[in-house]
């Protein structure tokens, strides 16, 4: 087929992006073909290699999965499926064969769209990676062939490797006596979960299964679903719930009161419990994630690929963690765990980050909802306005950008602007210290708004009122 790119797939915070019809269209395989170009030219693969290839439970990834498969075989390279399994199983997998890796997976977005996202055979691709593909996905010819190429599977040893490292982080029974909620949905990896915390001791509960595609966004909880969350931990008598997004590498972790903890507060105690001295986060992380005589921190613009970057100053002490604040958190070096040496894994991994956060309120004697006082931070709340169009959300932003006047302008009635931090987006910090923050998601028709104030509904209120004002400047548009 000729080259052709469809403009609803784009690269954005981790991977491309793009209404699933688009990827089936044809959009998928050019991608792929371009892809599998940059490592034969850069010969970090030759003909014949293995490209480990995995996917998530929504709907159009099993249909993806051949597709990428066909447009791997046709540029010579093998495709070996690892079926439905976390992305950062995946990722350890294929790190470990040397191999190039595909995950087939939209993550939080909403059902009718998909994705991908790449591994060079040492990790998750980088910026200028995402440059040299979009490049050669520009000039790359395709062959569509309806023959689907037979796909060996490597699910059981890719999970089996994954779960040996996760129980590697743990003592033996660091869990026992703990009761946890799973919530389902569609997770990849309520099996891995569930066997993990049942390794450690623990006794897991399944709750919230469902048939359908689930988006769920771990920066962004529905106050639906939190009442179902105080429902299940009163029902089942919960000492916590966990989760994760559609491709298990952001974690979800909620207290027995049934509030969801912050993402950065699950990055920052699985930072605490591997011995961390850099720690690298996006902008968007909590402000009171701040240089101590633990660590230092360095701040980034939003995305995995960007922290990834960071991560890789070889000027940073290590053990270097990075994570985001959707609590995905990445590990640069391997370490010394209590139960053997763990695999440096430079993508985002949800289980990290959920283990390290029940074995410290087990080890500190002390119920979820009290680890905050360990991390004195201002309370932090994100939400998100959907089907948002692209341009207004970029105009918004860029209008904000321009100066504390634009901002005190559009703003006016929230408080008055006294800094501007335009590293991603607009980062308003208000006289009375309050922050409010908005940038276009990179993978989505979505606005995003962030606050952080001196408590939870001042938080929520400030989201409210910085949404109500992106919603009169749709409107105006």
């Amino acid at each position: 087929m000729s080259p052709t790119i469809d403009t609803s797939l784009k690269f954005g915070t981790s991977g491309l992006r793009g209404l699933a019809i688009d990827l089936l269209d044809g959009g998928a395989a050019q991608y792929v073909a371009a892809f599998c170009d940059v490592l034969l030219e850069r010969e970090t693969a030759q003909a014949g290699d293995s490209v480990y290839l995995a996917h998530d439970h929504r709907e159009s990834s099993s249909a993806l999965l051949q597709a990428v498969a066909n447009a791997v075989s046709a540029r010579g390279l093998a495709p070996v499926s690892c079926g439905a399994i976390p992305t950062p199983a995946l990722a350890l997998h294929a790190m470990g064969e040397n191999a190039a890796a595909i995950m087939i997976t939209g993550s939080h977005i909403p059902a009718d769209r998909n994705g991908l996202k790449f591994y060079r055979p040492d990790g998750e691709i980088d910026k200028a990676d995402e440059a040299a593909i979009q490049t050669a996905a520009m000039v790359a010819q395709t062959q569509m062939t309806g023959v689907p190429v037979t796909l060996s599977n490597e699910s059981a040893k890719a999970l089996n490797g994954f779960e040996a490292r996760c129980l590697r982080l743990a003592p033996a029974n660091g869990l026992l006596g703990i009761t946890v909620g799973l919530y389902a949905h569609t997770s990849v990896a309520v099996d891995l979960i569930t066997s993990v915390l049942k390794g450690l001791g623990a006794t897991v509960t399944v709750v919230g299964a469902s048939k359908h595609f689930v988006p769920v966004d771990t920066e962004s909880i529905a106050p639906e679903t939190v009442e179902r969350f105080q429902r299940w931990v009163s029902e089942f008598k919960l000492d916590a719930i966990v989760s994760t997004d559609a491709d298990a590498d952001r974690p979800l972790v909620v207290d027995e009161t049934g509030m969801p903890l912050r993402g950065d507060l699950l990055g920052l105690i699985a930072a605490a419990h591997v011995g961390a001295r850099s720690i690298v986060t996006p902008v968007t992380s909590n402000s009171g994630i701040r240089n101590t005589a633990e660590w230092g921190v360095v701040r980034t613009k939003v995305g995995s690929p960007f922290v990834l970057s960071a991560m890789a100053d070889k000027a940073l002490a290590a053990p270097v963690v990075g994570f985001e604040a959707n609590g995905g958190t990445l590990l640069q070096y391997s370490i010394d765990a209590v139960g053997g040496p763990v695999a440096a894994l430079p993508t985002r991994d949800a289980m990290l980050p959920i283990l390290a956060t029940l074995l410290r309120a087990k080890a500190d004697g002390v119920p979820l909802s009290q680890l905050q006082t360990a991390y004195p931070m201002p309370v932090a709340y994100a939400d998100r306005l959907q089907n948002y169009p692209t341009d207004t959300a970029a105009a918004f932003v860029a209008e904000l950008s321009s100066g504390l006047a634009a901002c005190n302008a559009l703003l006016s009635g929230l408080g008055k602007a006294e800094e501007l931090d335009t590293k991603d987006g607009a980062r308003i910090t208000l006289d009375d210290g309050r922050i409010v923050h908005f940038r276009p998601s990179g993978n989505a028709p979505e606005l995003r708004c962030y606050s952080e104030a001196p408590d939870q509904a001042a938080a929520q209120a400030l989201v409210r009122e910085g949404m109500t004002v992106a919603e009169g400047y749709l409107k105006r548009a």
